[in-house]
């Protein structure tokens, strides 16, 4: 298993998806709860990866960015991210026939991966887009996978059925535009309680090419991002606790049927 070269301008190309890969983007990812009002914000770094041609980086370069199997929902024993997700979509109904699959998501840095939000765009051989996957992670080390059908502006809804905050209920419905990034990422997730939005999560990004550099860069900039990632979030929540907000009990973990 060779190194995969950094060459994003060779990516593979589609009549629908004319976006190559892989890309890094540099982001700032917001969350903001409605009630009671509270709003925050980091800078990070996401990889726009073909799950056809995942990056592969010579060690020690591989402990800034690599991409497990392990690391992402399905068989973890499995020869590759790819026939995860194309296992998952069969089993729903869905049948890809080798078409591409486009993954956003972190990396594994110095050992540790964290992804609260990981996209998978799903297209036939066509280009037509068949299906949207959106893989959800909590800080308990649990996961959930959302299919999504959407429209022609990649906007989708999804009963909320996976318990991420302990200070919301396992209830609500999610509302998610999850357009292929391009020059620029703008993702968007809305959960409304009782039709009333209670949080909006959005991904602002810009398009970088990847080489060493950059990612050198950027893993100076944000350093061990993923578990800086999670201090972010459980330093949120002490500040949460510290307001007296109610937490929510979390439920036992039901299997995401499909998902192994």
């Amino acid at each position: 298993r060779g190194w995969v070269p950094f060459r994003p301008e060779r990516g593979r190309r589609t009549r629908s998806c004319l976006v190559s890969a892989p890309a890094l983007y540099r982001c700032t990812i917001t969350h903001v709860r409605t009630e009671p009002r509270r709003a925050f914000s980091y800078g990070s770094y996401l990889w726009l990866i073909d799950l056809d041609q995942v990056p592969r980086l010579p060690r020690p370069a591989a402990l800034l960015a690599s991409f497990p199997v392990a690391d992402h929902f399905g068989d973890p024993r499995a020869p590759s991210i790819k026939s995860n997700v194309t296992g998952f979509l069969a089993r729903n109904g869905i049948e890809l026939d080798g078409g591409r699959v486009l993954m956003l998501t972190g990396a594994r840095v110095l050992g540790y991966a964290f992804n609260p939000l990981t996209v998978f765009w799903c297209y036939r051989t066509d280009g037509t887009l068949a299906a949207m996957l959106a893989e959800v992670h909590n800080t308990y080390s649990e996961h959930h996978v959302y299919l999504l059908r959407p429209d022609a502006q990649r906007s989708s809804s999804a009963e909320k059925q996976f318990y991420v905050s302990p200070f919301l209920p396992l209830a609500g419905r999610y509302r998610l535009r999850l357009p292929e990034p391009a020059e620029r990422l703008r993702l968007a997730v809305t959960l409304d309680l009782d039709g009333m939005p209670a949080l909006v999560a959005s991904v602002r990004g810009v398009r970088r090419p990847v080489s060493m550099r950059r990612l050198a860069a950027y893993s100076l900039r944000f350093p061990w991002a993923p578990l800086r990632v999670t201090l972010l979030i459980r330093w949120q929540a002490i500040k949460l606790l510290a307001r007296r907000i109610p937490m929510q009990p979390r439920p036992a973990r039901i299997p995401n049927e499909g998902a192994q």
